[in-house]
């Protein structure tokens, strides 16, 4: 098991790694709109799902891998009318590649955010 932590992605604010690799597989924690200085990203779903995106590619290029290797991502919105929104952004992030995923309302996200991703990554 190994730690994977990147200044290029927000520094883990408690007791937990930005992601974690297990043989060929990467868990990455749950990416939430902070920039890589910890400030948060302010607008509408799409900004913050854009920032998400940067997040959880830049620890996933941090344990060598790409977004293209994602095999399953769990959506976390503060409001399921996002999700039209929130899915043309992730849709440009992915390309034609499509994992796995889970989408659910929840009743609320740390910092108040509009929405956190995380992922499970094949690093072979």
């Amino acid at each position: 098991m190994k730690q994977i932590q990147t200044s290029n992605a927000p520094a883990a604010i408690g007791p937990y790694s930005q992601a974690i690799a297990v043989g060929t597989m990467l868990f990455t924690s749950g990416q939430i709109p902070l920039r890589a200085d910890g400030t948060l990203v302010e607008g509408d779903i799409k900004v913050q799902t854009q920032q998400v995106f940067d997040n959880l590619r830049a620890v996933i290029e941090a344990a060598g891998g790409t977004l293209s290797q994602v095999v399953k991502t769990t959506v976390f919105l503060k409001d399921l009318q996002d999700f039209v929104a929130m899915n043309g952004v992730y849709e440009a992030a992915f390309g034609d590649h499509r994992p796995a995923r889970s989408a659910v309302q929840v009743a609320r996200l740390p910092r108040d955010v509009l929405v956190e991703i995380e992922a499970i990554v094949s690093l072979a």
